[in-house]
């Protein structure tokens, strides 16, 4: 299996795809499946996000809810774009 590149604190709010976006496709796909399945987000962020929530747990909060809301994007309009055009390069 392929290391998972990091995440951002924030995830992207532009209204296109971005490169991080791609590089993370498969996080937002394992965010939305959890989601889906009711699991806990603490649980999520340890193991999709790979954040330490009893560290800093408001810092790990809002990364998580970042990501899947772009998830969420993505799902809604972006995957449209990637679809239309591809992957942006």
């Amino acid at each position: 299996m392929t290391q998972q590149k990091p995440v951002a604190d924030v995830a992207p709010v532009e209204p296109f795809l971005t490169g991080y976006d791609m590089d993370h496709l498969v996080t937002y796909l394992r965010l939305l499946d959890a989601d889906a399945d009711g699991v806990d987000w603490r649980e999520v962020a340890r193991i999709v996000l790979n954040l330490d929530v009893e560290k800093d747990p408001v810092r790990t909060k809002r990364v998580w809810e970042s990501h899947l809301t772009r998830a969420k994007w993505m799902t809604e309009i972006g995957y449209r774009q990637l679809l239309r055009d591809g992957a942006p390069h």
